[in-house]
């Protein structure tokens, strides 16, 4: 489990007791102000700690739904457009709008860890609004995972998603012809 320094020194009362678990090797110190009693957290974890309010989005969602085996160079994640910025090389923002940012949103168990992540509707939207800047055969794969899947997804759903996103028509236009 993660802790602040702040919940660790509103647990044990002192900064001594915290000292000597660290020492003892009862707590780990695992990077600026986050504490764990377990050696190596996964960074999935240390992600969700960190950045509880992030929704992992494009290259990480398409990776944890299973749409492609194309492992993502950072973990990609959604913020609100006026959140504090991120300075961390693993890590991509996608800054949205707060009328959009909760649209999809759910959770899923990746490796033993819960993280916010857009439904597969939602991604699915998201794949075509992005096509032009992913690479074609990067496209090409996912989409075709998305025909492999199409009786799954809720095309309720995603008509209602639509709806919120401009260019309404062009967007539903796209994912019947590219995938129903």
């Amino acid at each position: 489990m993660l802790y602040t320094y702040k919940e660790l020194e509103k647990k044990y009362r002192h900064y001594r007791a915290i000292d000597i678990m660290l020492k003892n090797n009862e707590l780990y110190k695992i990077e600026r102000g986050i504490y764990s009693d377990s050696k190596n957290p996964s960074y999935l974890e240390i992600i969700n700690f960190k950045y509880p309010n992030a929704i992992f989005t494009l290259e990480s969602a398409f990776y944890y739904h299973n749409l492609t085996d194309v492992i993502p160079d950072k973990n990609v994640l959604a913020l609100e457009k006026d959140s504090t910025k991120i300075k961390d090389d693993r890590i991509k923002v996608v800054y949205s709008l707060k009328k959009y940012l909760e649209l999809g949103k759910t959770t899923i168990e990746v490796d033993g860890v819960t993280i916010n992540i857009y439904d597969k509707e939602r991604m699915l939207i998201e794949l075509i609004r992005n096509r032009n800047s992913i690479g074609f055969d990067y496209y090409k794969e996912i989409i075709n995972n998305y025909r492999e899947i199409r009786d799954e997804l809720d095309i309720g759903k995603i008509a209602d998603y639509i709806s919120v996103f401009p260019t309404t028509e062009h967007l539903y236009e796209v994912i019947m012809k590219e995938v129903f």
